[in-house]
């Protein structure tokens, strides 16, 4: 009896690996991106337009739920209100997005890591290297929802929220200064999968 129930889980357990292994399809995404600083520190930010584009794996766990890791390549920043003027931030975002399915509609959520790659302050034609005064790392999150198949075009719309200050805490004196500004960024984007 012991042998059968074992066969039984084998086979099962073997089953659900197969399905497993034909239910990921991997895809490319790029898109538009529409950010801003938001915080108690920010003035009178404006959003300024970027773009962003990647991979994915969509992991089908059961017909109604898939988990879909990123790795994002996005262009972020602000306009302080202040005729050309910007500040660009450029990340490498690794989203971690769980979808929940509706034949091929999807609403999304999870966190985020962003890595910090390089920040630009754009005063009429002069760039300058920003980024000694941001922090390497930021935390967030994401919510969404769009229209992606396992094969074939997609869309979506995506919301990333920071969680954690951007820029660096300084000393003034004994004083330590850490301002409240976050990232904030919504993205529409194309999607292209190969199915599994």
């Amino acid at each position: 009896m012991k042998k059968i129930l074992y066969t039984l889980a084998l086979v099962a357990g073997l089953s659900s690996a197969a399905r497993a292994q034909s239910d990921v399809s991997l895809g490319l995404k790029a898109g538009a991106s529409y950010s801003n600083f938001v915080g108690k520190q920010t003035f009178n930010e404006e959003y300024i337009f970027g773009f962003h584009a990647g991979v994915f794996a969509n992991i089908g766990l059961t017909n109604l739920f898939a988990f879909q890791p990123e790795i994002i390549y996005s262009q972020k920043g602000s306009n302080p209100n202040i005729t050309d003027f910007k500040n660009r931030l450029h990340y490498v975002d690794v989203p971690l997005a769980f979808h929940v399915n509706a034949n091929g509609l999807f609403f999304e959520a999870g966190p985020q890591v962003g890595f910090l790659v390089a920040a630009q302050q754009k005063v009429a034609n002069t760039s300058t290297d920003i980024k000694s005064g941001f922090n390497a790392v930021d935390f967030g999150y994401l919510a969404g929802l769009g229209y992606q198949r396992k094969t074939g075009l997609g869309i979506g719309l995506r919301y990333n929220g920071g969680i954690t200050n951007i820029p660096k805490a300084y000393t003034t004196g004994n004083v330590t200064v850490q301002n409240n500004v976050r990232n904030s960024a919504f993205q529409l984007y194309l999607t292209y999968s190969f199915g599994g």
